[in-house]
């Protein structure tokens, strides 16, 4: 199964604008072979805090029709927004739609970092679903920091760990250089890193949305610079 990793840089606070970018992006996933496409951490809004805890209105549920064109592309999508719950205040939530633009599953990210504390709500249950012949964990950012939750996934009997997450030039790089072959190593998982590329909040993100096999080998990469998905195969799907 060859799966992509797309990055973007988002439009502040536009789901509209946010979404037609996804689509295209999905697209060229599609167009390379690919049945599943990542994106990174709030995908359709961009990482812009103080818009989504002043309107509820950049809120979005699993059926909301503002996502149906990320559905309708034929390819299986694992979107990051900002998710409606129950309570007064939304989570990280990552959606993932079959091809057929079925929901599949929802995940609200764990582990909230800094100001996301005073915005979103935590979850508290991991992220899974079986597409294509593979089992997947799901995983955003900060998440993937922590060791126990690949590990819970590989006991699980995940073989790919989905990470929608962003990191900044400056520290970001060394970050996501260490965190993420880390996991693939330490767990024995093919690994998907999605992040953002140039503005995105408070940072700049740098890129490099990639794939990485069980002992940590770099699969596909994007570059540091331009809105594009990287492919790899994996194999068992």
């Amino acid at each position: 199964m060859k799966i992509a990793v797309a990055q973007l840089s988002c439009v502040p606070a536009d789901i509209p604008a946010n979404t037609a970018r996804a689509v295209e992006l999905a697209r060229q996933a599609g167009a390379a072979g690919a049945e599943l496409v990542v994106f990174p951490e709030l995908t359709l809004t961009g990482y812009e805090l103080p818009a989504l805890a002043a309107d509820p209105g950049l809120w979005v549920h699993p059926d909301d029709p503002r996502l149906d064109p990320v559905r309708a592309t034929g390819v299986a999508v694992v979107v990051n927004a900002a998710l409606r719950t129950d309570g007064p205040r939304p989570a990280i939530g990552t959606l993932v739609y079959d091809t057929s633009g079925a929901l599949v599953t929802t995940y609200a990210k764990q582990h909230l970092f800094g100001q996301e504390q005073e915005v979103f709500a935590a979850g508290d249950r991991d992220g899974r679903f079986e597409l294509g012949g593979l089992r997947f964990g799901l995983a955003v950012c900060y998440d993937n920091h922590f060791p126990e939750l690949c590990r819970r996934g590989a006991a699980d009997g995940c073989q790919v760990h989905l990470a929608s997450s962003l990191y900044g030039t400056g520290d970001g790089v060394g970050e996501r250089a260490a965190v993420y072959p880390g996991i693939a190593r330490d767990h024995g998982l093919y690994v998907a890193l999605a992040n953002h590329v140039g503005p995105a909040g408070p940072w700049t993100g740098c890129g490099r949305s990639a794939v990485w096999a069980p002992g940590g080998a770099l699969l596909a990469e994007a570059d540091d610079r331009t809105e594009s998905v990287a492919v790899a195969e994996i194999p068992g799907g």
